[in-house]
């Protein structure tokens, strides 16, 4: 048996189960995109007055549709928060 798995099987004796952080953090993200997603599918049904269509990362034009204002949303936040932990995943082992 190797010396990281000994290790590995004594840090994890009698502490039960602890998620990863990277793990966690995928999965906030997950969750957080997703619920992005959802307020734009509400928000295009409930249709306000005045709602027009938007430039998804100006590139694509998305009508004021229920799916038009999810996939606005998941994309958007998607993206900005995709590049962000990309970034401080790259500086964490760049840098640790």
């Amino acid at each position: 048996m190797s010396e990281n798995t000994e290790q590995n099987r004594d840090r994890d004796q009698g502490q039960g189960f602890r998620p990863r952080g990277s793990r966690v953090v995928v999965v906030l993200y997950i969750v957080v995109v997703a619920i992005t997603g959802l307020t734009g599918y509400l928000l295009g049904s409930i249709g306000p007055e005045g709602l027009r269509s938007v430039t998804l990362l100006g590139v694509v034009t998305l009508p004021p549709t229920p799916i038009g204002l999810a996939i606005y949303g998941a994309v958007t936040l998607g993206v900005g928060l995709g590049v962000a932990l990309g970034l401080v995943a790259f500086v964490s082992r760049r840098y640790a």
